[in-house]
Protein backbone atom coordinates (compact mmCIF):
# COMPACT_ATOMS: atom_id res chain seq x y z
CA UNK A 1 0.00 0.00 0.00
CA UNK A 2 1.32 3.24 -1.38
CA UNK A 3 1.62 5.76 1.47
CA UNK A 4 0.19 9.30 0.02
CA UNK A 5 2.58 12.71 0.46
CA UNK A 6 2.93 14.71 2.60
CA UNK A 7 0.90 17.72 1.39
CA UNK A 8 3.17 20.87 0.21
CA UNK A 9 2.31 23.72 1.91
CA UNK A 10 1.84 26.58 -1.06
CA UNK A 11 4.42 29.44 -0.72
CA UNK A 12 2.88 32.26 0.64
CA UNK A 13 3.58 35.47 -1.83
CA UNK A 14 4.88 38.14 0.69
CA UNK A 15 4.22 41.20 0.33
CA UNK A 16 5.01 44.89 3.06
CA UNK A 17 3.21 47.08 4.51
CA UNK A 18 3.95 50.28 6.68
CA UNK A 19 2.63 51.41 10.04
CA UNK A 20 0.84 55.16 9.59
CA UNK A 21 -0.79 54.93 12.88
CA UNK A 22 -1.10 53.42 16.24
CA UNK A 23 -4.18 54.14 18.53
CA UNK A 24 -5.61 52.20 22.19
CA UNK A 25 -9.17 51.51 21.01
CA UNK A 26 -9.74 49.26 24.65
CA UNK A 27 -7.89 48.32 27.05
CA UNK A 28 -7.36 45.46 25.34
CA UNK A 29 -6.75 46.28 21.41
CA UNK A 30 -4.60 48.21 19.54
CA UNK A 31 -5.60 49.70 16.24
CA UNK A 32 -2.40 49.83 13.90
CA UNK A 33 -3.28 51.57 10.30
CA UNK A 34 -0.79 50.40 7.23
CA UNK A 35 -0.12 51.91 3.62
CA UNK A 36 0.52 48.80 1.32
CA UNK A 37 0.75 49.70 -2.47
CA UNK A 38 0.57 46.30 -3.32
CA UNK A 39 -3.25 45.98 -2.43
CA UNK A 40 -4.14 48.82 -4.76
CA UNK A 41 -6.48 46.99 -7.13
CA UNK A 42 -6.64 43.75 -5.39
CA UNK A 43 -10.22 42.01 -5.46
CA UNK A 44 -11.28 42.11 -1.63
CA UNK A 45 -14.76 41.46 -1.75
CA UNK A 46 -15.21 39.78 1.28
CA UNK A 47 -15.92 41.02 5.00
CA UNK A 48 -13.20 38.26 6.39
CA UNK A 49 -10.12 39.31 4.50
CA UNK A 50 -6.77 38.26 6.76
CA UNK A 51 -3.28 38.18 6.30
CA UNK A 52 -0.34 36.35 7.83
CA UNK A 53 1.82 38.37 9.18
CA UNK A 54 5.60 37.03 9.29
CA UNK A 55 7.09 37.72 12.77
CA UNK A 56 10.80 36.72 13.32
CA UNK A 57 11.19 34.89 16.38
CA UNK A 58 13.56 35.88 19.37
CA UNK A 59 17.06 34.69 18.96
CA UNK A 60 17.01 34.87 15.24
CA UNK A 61 19.92 36.63 13.81
CA UNK A 62 18.04 38.06 11.00
CA UNK A 63 15.32 40.86 10.46
CA UNK A 64 13.35 42.34 7.36
CA UNK A 65 13.85 42.04 4.11
CA UNK A 66 14.82 38.73 3.66
CA UNK A 67 14.40 35.78 1.65
CA UNK A 68 12.00 32.77 2.76
CA UNK A 69 13.67 30.16 0.85
CA UNK A 70 16.99 31.39 1.96
CA UNK A 71 15.69 31.23 5.13
CA UNK A 72 13.68 28.06 5.05
CA UNK A 73 16.99 26.31 4.10
CA UNK A 74 19.90 28.04 6.48
CA UNK A 75 17.79 28.78 9.61
CA UNK A 76 16.51 25.92 11.85
CA UNK A 77 12.59 25.36 12.43
CA UNK A 78 12.14 27.11 15.60
CA UNK A 79 14.44 30.03 14.12
CA UNK A 80 11.96 30.50 11.01
CA UNK A 81 9.74 32.91 10.77
CA UNK A 82 6.32 32.73 12.65
CA UNK A 83 3.08 33.40 10.87
CA UNK A 84 0.30 35.01 13.12
CA UNK A 85 -3.07 35.25 11.28
CA UNK A 86 -5.44 38.94 11.80
CA UNK A 87 -8.27 40.32 9.94
CA UNK A 88 -8.58 43.08 8.47
CA UNK A 89 -10.30 45.84 10.20
CA UNK A 90 -11.33 47.93 7.22
CA UNK A 91 -9.22 47.74 3.78
CA UNK A 92 -9.49 50.26 0.95
CA UNK A 93 -8.00 48.89 -2.45
CA UNK A 94 -8.06 52.59 -4.02
CA UNK A 95 -5.77 54.03 -1.17
CA UNK A 96 -4.16 50.80 -0.62
CA UNK A 97 -4.47 51.09 3.22
CA UNK A 98 -5.83 48.76 6.01
CA UNK A 99 -6.48 48.65 9.73
CA UNK A 100 -5.98 45.61 11.91
CA UNK A 101 -6.56 45.15 15.83
CA UNK A 102 -4.36 44.11 18.15
CA UNK A 103 -5.11 42.05 21.44
CA UNK A 104 -2.28 43.33 23.30
CA UNK A 105 -1.47 42.17 26.76
CA UNK A 106 1.19 40.79 28.77
CA UNK A 107 4.32 39.44 27.29
CA UNK A 108 3.35 36.00 25.76
CA UNK A 109 3.65 35.62 22.68
CA UNK A 110 4.65 37.48 19.61
CA UNK A 111 2.43 39.42 18.01
CA UNK A 112 0.80 40.91 21.48
CA UNK A 113 4.33 42.07 22.23
CA UNK A 114 5.34 43.42 18.73
CA UNK A 115 2.19 45.74 18.70
CA UNK A 116 2.65 47.37 22.40
CA UNK A 117 6.17 49.05 21.25
CA UNK A 118 5.60 49.22 17.24
CA UNK A 119 5.64 52.63 15.97
CA UNK A 120 4.88 54.56 12.92
CA UNK A 121 7.30 53.58 10.08
CA UNK A 122 7.30 49.77 11.29
CA UNK A 123 7.14 47.83 8.48
CA UNK A 124 5.46 44.26 8.66
CA UNK A 125 5.73 40.99 5.98
CA UNK A 126 2.55 39.02 5.52
CA UNK A 127 1.38 36.52 2.86
CA UNK A 128 -2.33 37.16 1.23
CA UNK A 129 -5.13 38.44 1.85
CA UNK A 130 -7.36 35.27 2.33
CA UNK A 131 -11.14 35.32 2.46
CA UNK A 132 -14.36 33.38 1.74
CA UNK A 133 -17.29 35.12 3.05
CA UNK A 134 -19.53 38.39 3.30
CA UNK A 135 -23.35 39.00 3.95
CA UNK A 136 -25.66 37.63 0.84
CA UNK A 137 -28.81 38.78 0.14
CA UNK A 138 -30.39 35.36 0.00
CA UNK A 139 -30.91 35.98 4.00
CA UNK A 140 -33.14 38.10 5.63
CA UNK A 141 -31.55 38.23 9.07
CA UNK A 142 -28.10 37.82 10.66
CA UNK A 143 -26.49 35.98 13.71
CA UNK A 144 -23.19 36.96 14.15
CA UNK A 145 -20.62 36.05 17.22
CA UNK A 146 -16.89 35.94 18.22
CA UNK A 147 -14.33 36.92 20.09
CA UNK A 148 -11.93 39.98 20.29
CA UNK A 149 -10.18 37.98 17.38
CA UNK A 150 -13.51 37.92 15.21
CA UNK A 151 -14.42 41.01 15.45
CA UNK A 152 -13.20 42.96 12.86
CA UNK A 153 -14.82 40.45 10.81
CA UNK A 154 -17.93 40.72 12.33
CA UNK A 155 -17.95 44.49 12.19
CA UNK A 156 -16.92 44.78 8.44
CA UNK A 157 -20.35 42.32 7.87
CA UNK A 158 -22.29 45.13 10.03
CA UNK A 159 -21.14 47.56 7.79
CA UNK A 160 -21.44 45.71 4.45
CA UNK A 161 -25.26 44.30 5.13
CA UNK A 162 -27.81 44.08 2.06
CA UNK A 163 -30.85 46.30 2.03
CA UNK A 164 -33.61 45.21 4.32
CA UNK A 165 -31.87 42.89 6.09
CA UNK A 166 -30.82 42.74 10.18
CA UNK A 167 -28.47 41.08 11.91
CA UNK A 168 -27.07 40.07 15.80
CA UNK A 169 -24.04 40.01 16.94
CA UNK A 170 -22.50 38.90 20.17
CA UNK A 171 -19.68 39.75 21.21
CA UNK A 172 -16.94 38.70 23.68
CA UNK A 173 -14.82 40.93 25.58
CA UNK A 174 -13.09 40.73 28.74
CA UNK A 175 -14.67 43.05 30.78
CA UNK A 176 -17.54 45.43 30.31
CA UNK A 177 -14.25 48.03 30.65
CA UNK A 178 -13.16 46.50 27.38
CA UNK A 179 -15.67 47.58 25.09
CA UNK A 180 -14.73 49.45 21.95
CA UNK A 181 -16.46 51.15 18.84
CA UNK A 182 -18.95 49.38 17.27
CA UNK A 183 -20.80 49.62 14.13
CA UNK A 184 -24.78 51.49 15.23
CA UNK A 185 -28.11 51.62 12.85
CA UNK A 186 -31.32 50.78 13.66
CA UNK A 187 -31.23 47.29 11.87
CA UNK A 188 -28.30 45.72 13.90
CA UNK A 189 -28.31 44.80 17.33
CA UNK A 190 -25.08 44.45 19.37
CA UNK A 191 -24.36 42.23 22.61
CA UNK A 192 -21.46 42.61 24.82
CA UNK A 193 -20.65 39.42 26.43
CA UNK A 194 -18.31 40.45 29.04
CA UNK A 195 -15.83 37.20 30.35
CA UNK A 196 -14.99 38.40 33.89
CA UNK A 197 -12.57 35.47 34.23
CA UNK A 198 -14.90 33.28 33.02
CA UNK A 199 -13.11 30.67 30.16
CA UNK A 200 -13.57 31.91 26.99
CA UNK A 201 -15.84 31.34 24.70
CA UNK A 202 -18.35 29.81 27.80
CA UNK A 203 -20.40 32.78 28.54
CA UNK A 204 -20.88 33.51 24.42
CA UNK A 205 -22.46 30.28 23.52
CA UNK A 206 -24.33 30.87 26.86
CA UNK A 207 -25.58 33.86 25.57
CA UNK A 208 -26.54 32.14 21.89
CA UNK A 209 -28.46 29.53 23.74
CA UNK A 210 -30.50 31.52 25.63
CA UNK A 211 -31.23 34.21 22.33
CA UNK A 212 -32.27 30.61 20.45
CA UNK A 213 -33.06 30.31 17.04
CA UNK A 214 -34.88 33.11 14.80
CA UNK A 215 -38.18 32.82 12.67
CA UNK A 216 -36.39 35.00 9.84
CA UNK A 217 -34.07 32.70 6.92
CA UNK A 218 -30.56 33.43 8.75
CA UNK A 219 -27.12 33.07 7.82
CA UNK A 220 -24.42 32.54 10.78
CA UNK A 221 -21.81 33.66 11.38
CA UNK A 222 -19.80 32.10 14.49
CA UNK A 223 -15.76 32.29 15.24
CA UNK A 224 -13.62 32.42 17.92
CA UNK A 225 -12.04 30.15 20.29
CA UNK A 226 -12.41 26.27 19.05
CA UNK A 227 -14.10 24.89 22.17
CA UNK A 228 -16.91 27.50 21.70
CA UNK A 229 -17.44 26.54 18.39
CA UNK A 230 -17.44 23.08 18.90
CA UNK A 231 -20.87 23.35 21.07
CA UNK A 232 -22.12 26.22 18.84
CA UNK A 233 -22.25 23.21 16.38
CA UNK A 234 -24.07 21.11 18.56
CA UNK A 235 -26.08 24.00 19.25
CA UNK A 236 -26.93 24.91 15.64
CA UNK A 237 -26.82 21.60 13.59
CA UNK A 238 -27.76 19.00 15.83
CA UNK A 239 -30.31 20.70 18.68
CA UNK A 240 -31.18 23.42 15.76
CA UNK A 241 -31.25 21.34 12.63
CA UNK A 242 -29.71 24.43 10.83
CA UNK A 243 -28.25 23.71 7.20
CA UNK A 244 -25.07 23.54 7.72
CA UNK A 245 -24.81 26.14 3.91
CA UNK A 246 -26.55 28.69 6.07
CA UNK A 247 -23.38 28.84 8.62
CA UNK A 248 -19.76 30.00 8.04
CA UNK A 249 -18.48 28.32 11.85
CA UNK A 250 -14.65 27.53 12.36
CA UNK A 251 -12.11 27.83 15.26
CA UNK A 252 -9.44 31.04 15.21
CA UNK A 253 -7.60 29.47 17.94
CA UNK A 254 -7.92 27.16 20.83
CA UNK A 255 -7.03 27.36 23.90
CA UNK A 256 -3.16 26.09 25.93
CA UNK A 257 -2.37 26.16 21.81
CA UNK A 258 -0.09 28.44 19.46
CA UNK A 259 -1.60 29.17 16.36
CA UNK A 260 0.47 26.49 14.46
CA UNK A 261 -0.02 23.86 16.84
CA UNK A 262 -3.90 24.56 16.47
CA UNK A 263 -3.77 24.80 12.77
CA UNK A 264 -1.82 21.71 12.57
CA UNK A 265 -4.36 19.63 14.27
CA UNK A 266 -7.25 21.38 13.60
CA UNK A 267 -8.15 19.23 10.57
CA UNK A 268 -8.33 16.41 13.01
CA UNK A 269 -10.80 18.44 15.37
CA UNK A 270 -13.65 19.33 12.96
CA UNK A 271 -13.36 15.70 11.88
CA UNK A 272 -14.01 14.65 14.85
CA UNK A 273 -16.41 17.42 15.50
CA UNK A 274 -18.88 16.31 12.47
CA UNK A 275 -18.31 12.58 14.13
CA UNK A 276 -19.80 13.41 16.85
CA UNK A 277 -22.56 15.32 15.49
CA UNK A 278 -23.47 12.43 12.98
CA UNK A 279 -23.60 9.88 16.00
CA UNK A 280 -26.03 12.46 18.47
CA UNK A 281 -27.93 13.02 15.39
CA UNK A 282 -28.84 9.54 14.76
CA UNK A 283 -29.36 8.99 18.79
Amino acid sequence: MNTPAPRKRREMKIKTATVTGVRQISPDLIRFSFDCPEIVGADLGFTDHYIKILFVPAGADYSWPFDMAEIAETQPRELQPVRRTYTFRTVDTVAGTFDIDFVAHGTDGLAGPWAQQAQVGDVIAFGGPGGAWKPETTYEHYVLAGDEAAAPAIFAALEHLPAGTTAKAFIEISSNEARFNAPASDNIEVVWVPRDGATHGTLLIDALRQDGYPTKKTSWFIHGVAEMVKETRKFLFVEGNVDKADASISGYWRLGMTEDQWQASKREFNEQNEAEELALSKA
